[in-house]
């Protein structure tokens, strides 16, 4: 069984994204991540236990780096559900890179591949191989699709003549992008992984910047198995990997790259999938999964349906 979406019963409307479904209810809005999982901007199936995984390692994140930036969590009332600050999100996505690699149109080793050198704006030099460590970090904008839409490169000068966000909150949205990669880079080397780039999201809230979305999770992150890594990468070896890649890979392969219809998932793979999101989850918390019980849906209705009541 996997959990594919649910219906509350309230007046306020639905609203669904490629993975979660949310409801604004005054300034607030239920967050309800589900186990759809999305590659090339599609939605392309569900993986058991995946909106837990997400959901769980999001609320971990937010607090070990509340420090750094604020955070739109309120509080977490299921697995699957946070209450969350409804904030007005910016139209940049923020993608933090540590080394070259990736499949998607939008990834650096996708266009190093094809003989750019100029990337997102910034110079790379010749010789880098896929999955090689990048001397620094660096930030790779993009803009935010809407559903169905494929998500776009953007250089620095083109969001300030989009005017898509000031100078002053691009400075803002690098210093603490960087900070936040930082500190996941940290915690996750302790724990024998390697986070190899990732994207945020943020917004205006009252005036301040706020982190929104998720955070280092497999969905918008690429995680490595730390110890292997320099022995597979010297052999031309995919690295070891715990997060999303290994599913666009599979599809990759196929020759879908999120034009026309999609394979079907293979039952091996959505398997394999969910196996890598709970590893992944336990490798970082140092805490053992628990995985809720399908079916979802009903407990999900009648526990927002408390935390309204309690509220109002």
């Amino acid at each position: 069984m996997v959990f594919k979406t649910v219906d509350l019963d309230i007046p306020e409307k639905k609203h669904q994204g490629k993975v979660r479904d949310f409801y604004n209810i005054n300034s607030q809005r239920i967050l309800i991540t589900t186990d759809r999982i999305s590659a090339f901007d599609r939605v392309l199936g569900y993986i058991p236990h995946k909106g837990q995984v997400l959901n769980q390692l999001s609320q971990f994140w937010f607090e070990k780096t509340k420090d750094i930036v604020e955070n739109h969590l309120i509080e977490v009332i299921h697995p699957n559900v946070m209450v969350v600050h409804e904030a007005n999100p910016y139209a940049v996505e923020m993608v933090v890179r540590g080394y070259i690699s990736g499949v998607t149109s939008t990834s650096l080793w996708k266009n190093y591949e094809k003989g750019e050198r100029i990337i997102y704006g910034l110079r790379f030099p010749d010789g880098l191989k896929k999955n090689q460590k990048l001397a620094s970090s660096v930030i790779t904008p993009t803009t935010k699709a809407e559903k169905g839409r494929h998500d776009a490169r953007l250089t620095e000068t083109e969001i300030f003549k989009k005017k898509l966000i000031s100078p002053q909150t691009w400075k803002k949205m690098v210093k603490t992008s960087l900070a936040l990669f930082e500190r996941g880079t940290k915690i996750c080397a302790k724990n024998g992984i390697i986070l190899v780039d990732t994207k945020y999201e943020f917004a205006d809230y009252k005036g301040s910047l706020m982190l929104i979305d998720e955070i280092h999770t497999p969905d918008s992150s690429r995680f490595w198995k730390k110890d292997t890594y320099r022995q597979r990468f010297a052999k031309g070896q995919e690295p070891e990997n715990f997060d999303k890649e290994f599913f666009r890979i599979w599809y990759a392969k196929k020759g879908y790259l999120g034009n026309g219809p999609p394979p079907e998932m293979s039952r091996d793979l959505m398997i394999k999938t969910s196996l890598r999101y709970i590893r992944i989850y336990e490798m970082i918390t140092e805490k053992k999964f628990i995985p809720e019980i399908y079916p979802l849906e009903r407990k999900i209705i009648r526990t927002v349906k408390d935390y309204i009541g309690r509220k109002s």
